[in-house]
C-alpha cells in the first residue's frame, strides 16, 4: 500500500507561547476538557510505552483515570507485560493522540505504585463485570482459548455469588510522575506548534520546539 499521496492540511488551530499556562498539569486539564467537548473518541485513552530488560520498547492503549499535581494515574495488572517492564525500569512515556482536534500530548516520567488502599478503593468502584474480569484474566499470559477465559469468568462469578469480588493482589494503580510534557498543535504547511515543559530544579521551563 502506497501512502505517499495521502496528505491533508492541519488548520484547526494555532498555539502560541502566550496561550500556555505556566503549569503543564493545568494546561493538560484545559486541553483534556476541550477534547471531551469536541469530537475526540475516548479522550482519556493514551498509549503507554515501556522498555523491556532486553531494550525492546512496547506500547499499548490504557485509560487515564486521574490527573493532578502529583501526576497521571492508571490501573493495570502488575504481572502484565507493562508491569514486568516497569518493575525493572520505571521510565515511561504516555501519548494522547487527539486527532479530531489536531492535538497531541506526550508525557515522559517515572512510575510509582499507588498505595494499596487507593487501588482497592478504585477496584471496588468499577462495574462488577470489570472486577471479575480483572480477577480471572492473567493479563499478557498465554491462554489456551477464549472459551477457557470465559469459563474462568463464569466459574469465578458463581464462586463470588452476590458477595464482594475479592481484590486481586496482583492488580493496582501506577502514578506517572512527569519530568517532561509536550503539547503539539497541528499547523499549516506542516509548521506544527510544539511546546515542551521540562522540570528543572522543581521549576517548569517552557521551550518551543521545531516541528
Amino acid at each position: 500500500m502506497d501512502l505517499h499521496d495521502d496528505r491533508r492540511e492541519y488548520l484547526k488551530g494555532e498555539l502560541r507561547r502566550v496561550d500556555l499556562e505556566e503549569d503543564p498539569i493545568k494546561q493538560f486539564e484545559d486541553w483534556l476538557a476541550q477534547a471531551f467537548q469536541s469530537d475526540v473518541v475516548d479522550p482519556p485513552a493514551m498509549t503507554v510505552a515501556t522498555v523491556a530488560p532486553d531494550g525492546k520498547p512496547s506500547q499499548r492503549i490504557v485509560l487515564l483515570k486521574h490527573v493532578d499535581a502529583l501526576g497521571f494515574v492508571f490501573y493495570t495488572d502488575y504481572e502484565s507485560k507493562k508491569g514486568s517492564d516497569l518493575d525493572l525500569n520505571p521510565n515511561i512515556c504516555l501519548h494522547f493522540p487527539w486527532h479530531a482536534i489536531e492535538r497531541q500530548v506526550r508525557v515522559v516520567g517515572v512510575v510509582e505504585k499507588l498505595a494499596l488502599e487507593e487501588s482497592k478503593k478504585y477496584f471496588h468502584s468499577r462495574p462488577r463485570g470489570s472486577q471479575l474480569a480483572a480477577a480471572v484474566s492473567p493479563q499478557s499470559q498465554v491462554i489456551s482459548s477464549r472459551d477457557e477465559l470465559e469459563k474462568r469468568y463464569r466459574d469465578y462469578e458463581t464462586a463470588c455469588g452476590s458477595g464482594e469480588v475479592p481484590f486481586p493482589e496482583r492488580w493496582g494503580g501506577y502514578r506517572v510522575i512527569p519530568s517532561e510534557i509536550e503539547f503539539w498543535q497541528g499547523g499549516a504547511n506542516r509548521l506544527h506548534n510544539r511546546f515542551r515543559y521540562s522540570l528543572e530544579k522543581d521549576v517548569w521551563v517552557i521551550e518551543r520546539l521545531a516541528p
